[in-house]
């Protein structure tokens, strides 16, 4: 008797969910859902696209950083609480009541997500590295085809700009100090005729004196011209060099292509755009599921969950909209805002359809929900704090000049501001 009562009875899972009909407006929801996640996602993209929405500056950088400060207090509040709250649940017992696994597991995605952006990184630099090496060594080759012809030339500083000025090869030179020691030698035959020997050689050397310098202006016109082609001479780094305050001496090929930059900043802010969005999606997926199935507290949770998927499309927008896509990748930000809308909205209509037998307390449930949360919460803690809050404050030129602190601190508290109103939605869902 004695041990029967101190015995603990077993905490079993749920075998049942919530539902208590209200199927009509289920069905509304999953249409509410899909306008609010649409027009959270698509209007930053309609509005930096076509001039007949465009909204003043100061309406894309409130949305921009409001969207920040939504997917970071989305990762702690709506991701890897719930996410600990489910892989703690006393039911599952063994190793999960003993070890926090929803924080172990949100650890390894983050440094995962880390390591994978370091891997991208170093192929991406090493691939654009190796182009510019190979443009590098042509124009090397080129120029030293070039030291060997008679078209060689000298650099002119000016105070403004580098002058390329043709040079004389040694084989004219030669030619013409040959010439001279012959018209000496001819002088000293004959004397009397030094007189008009010197005047006709006078008149020589200004002939050919007025040639080169009408050679030099064409040279310089041309080459003006065709600069693609040159090698420019920066002026010489004065003493606040490391301050960058005065010009660096460099050697750089005008002819190299700016698109290898456009691209590579290109593949980096895809590479983060991907990552962000597929963390919200895995999200969105357990959201969808859970509202279809709740019981009372549907009518609450279908608000919070309208607001909740319209601000995370809003943050997730601004960042698909600032990418720099290539021409032949114009329809990736409407697939991406695409894939957002309806992954909830589609989400709801499968938990509708599977009313009956999913069930959000179950074992299976519990485990999965919480594993996809605590991965999503890695990625979107990483994705915010670095992404959007370290390179976006810190390391980008954005609030650099003048008035650069009022516009961080502006753009700080507008991050706080969206960060505190989805953690006010976390009270409720």
């Amino acid at each position: 008797m004695l041990e029967l009562l101190a015995r603990d009875d077993a905490v079993v899972c749920e075998i049942s969910n919530d539902y208590n009909g209200h199927s009509g407006l289920r069905i509304l929801a999953v249409f509410i859902i899909l306008i609010s996640s649409g027009l959270g996602v698509y209007f930053p993209i309609l509005s930096s696209r076509y001039s007949f929405i465009r909204l003043p500056s100061w309406c894309f950088f409130l949305a921009k950083f409001f969207g920040s400060g939504v997917i970071v207090s989305t990762a702690f509040i709506h991701l890897l609480d719930p996410a600990a709250e489910a892989l703690g649940n006393e039911c599952l017992g063994g190793t999960f009541v003993e070890y926090p696994w929803a924080f172990g597991i949100c650890l390894m995605s983050l440094f995962l997500l880390f390591f994978v952006e370091i891997v991208t990184h170093y192929f991406v630099a090493k691939s654009f590295g190796d182009e510019h090496h190979d443009h590098g060594n042509n124009i090397n080759s080129v120029h030293d085809d070039d030291a060997d012809s008679s078209d060689e030339s000298i650099t002119s500083y000016t105070e403004d700009h580098p002058v390329i000025l043709p040079r004389r090869s040694h084989n004219d030179i030669e030619n013409q100090f040959q010439k001279s020691n012959c018209k000496l030698a001819q002088s000293a035959q004959n004397p009397d005729d030094d007189d008009d020997d010197e005047e006709e050689e006078d008149d020589k050397l200004k002939e050919e004196k007025e040639r080169e310098a009408l050679q030099d202006r064409q040279n310089i016109s041309g080459n003006n011209k065709n600069n693609d082609n040159m090698t420019r001479f920066n002026s010489i780094p004065g003493k606040d060099h490391f301050s960058h305050d005065t010009d660096h001496q460099d050697q750089t090929q005008l002819g190299t292509p700016i698109e290898e930059e456009d691209k590579e900043q290109y593949l980096n802010q895809m590479f983060a755009v991907f990552i962000l969005e597929f963390g919200i999606i895995f999200h969105s997926v357990f959201v969808g599921l859970s509202l279809s199935v709740s019981g009372e507290e549907f009518e609450t949770l279908f608000i919070v969950l309208t607001f909740h998927q319209m601000f995370e499309g809003l943050g997730l927008g601004t960042r698909v909209a600032e990418t720099n896509w290539p021409s032949n990748r114009r329809y990736t930000p409407w697939l991406m805002g695409l894939a957002f809308t309806i992954t909830s909205p589609i989400a709801v209509a499968i938990g509708i359809g599977v009313r009956h037998s999913w069930i959000p307390g179950s074992r299976k449930a519990l485990i999965a929900n919480g594993v996809f949360d605590s991965i999503s919460s890695g990625i979107l803690i990483y994705t915010g704090l670095v992404e959007l809050m370290a390179h976006e404050f810190l390391y980008s030129n954005q609030f650099k000049g003048p008035d650069g602190f009022k516009k961080m601190l502006a753009a700080y508290f507008i991050m706080c501001l969206g960060a505190g109103l989805m953690a006010l939605l976390g009270k409720w869902a």
